[in-house]
């Protein structure tokens, strides 16, 4: 099976590209800018799996988005799972930013998510099956103080994941998305050591969650063993929120 995986140099996608690559999947690897990071992420997954591609490709771009499943196509064929990675985060008082910055965090958050599924289904109707996993943020649902655009990005990609799934049922393509709270990532990266100690004390399991974590639940989303799941939104936060 083909398994696209977009924003996946680093972070929770390559885990999940990883994941799959270990299982014997053709792997397309995606990231808009960092060709060496990417091309690095290429090499280290084909040691597991020789059916590996990248593609630079920015994905808030619905013709970019057109070319890069058309690349793939030719090369290895339909993409049977989706994984809609890519992200971004800006964190400060929602009356300090100024609309471009809006635009920068709803186009790549969102209309990514838009874009690629709207690229992929064609294929995915036309075959009766197909699997779509949208990497959401439990900020999506619970709000964020300082991250309001980025709370409403999340928050409409995991709307568009109920309703996609309603609308695609019919057809036997499944869509969840996995609303992940702290992981241990560079998007984390930002908070002190002091900022993550006081923010690890309110989460109950005790600690940060981890790429490789993401990754399982990811791979469970689109496996067999989740045949009868579909418009889930699976929050995978330590029960944080």
């Amino acid at each position: 099976m083909t398994v696209l995986i977009t924003g996946s140099s680093r972070g929770i996608g390559l885990a999940i590209a990883e994941r799959f690559a270990r299982e014997g999947h053709r792997i397309v690897l995606n990231c808009a800018s960092g060709a060496d990071e990417l091309e690095r992420a290429r090499q280290r997954l084909a040691e597991l799996n020789p059916g590996v591609m990248a593609v630079r490709a920015d994905v808030s771009d619905f013709e970019q988005v057109s070319a890069m499943f058309a690349g793939v196509r030719r090369a290895f064929g339909d993409v049977g799972v989706l994984v809609n990675n890519a992200g971004i985060a800006d964190f400060g008082l929602f009356q300090d930013m100024e609309p471009p910055a809006w635009d920068r965090i709803l186009k790549t958050n969102l209309y990514s998510v838009l874009n690629c599924c709207r690229a992929a289904l064609p294929a995915m109707i036309r075959r009766k099956s197909g699997c779509i996993v949208n990497i959401s943020s439990v900020w999506g649902g619970a709000g964020a103080s300082c991250e309001a655009v980025y709370a409403a990005s999340k928050g409409g990609a995991d709307a568009f994941t109920r309703s996609l799934a309603k609308e695609l049922g019919p057809s036997g393509v499944r869509v969840n998305a996995i609303a992940c709270g702290a992981v241990e990532t560079g998007m984390n990266g930002r908070l002190t050591p002091a900022e993550k100690l006081e923010f690890t004390a309110g989460i109950p399991l005790g600690r940060f969650g981890t790429a490789a974590e993401i990754a399982e639940i990811a791979y469970f989303l689109a496996s067999d063993a989740a045949a009868y799941v579909t418009g889930q939104v699976i929050r995978a936060d330590g029960g944080l929120c």
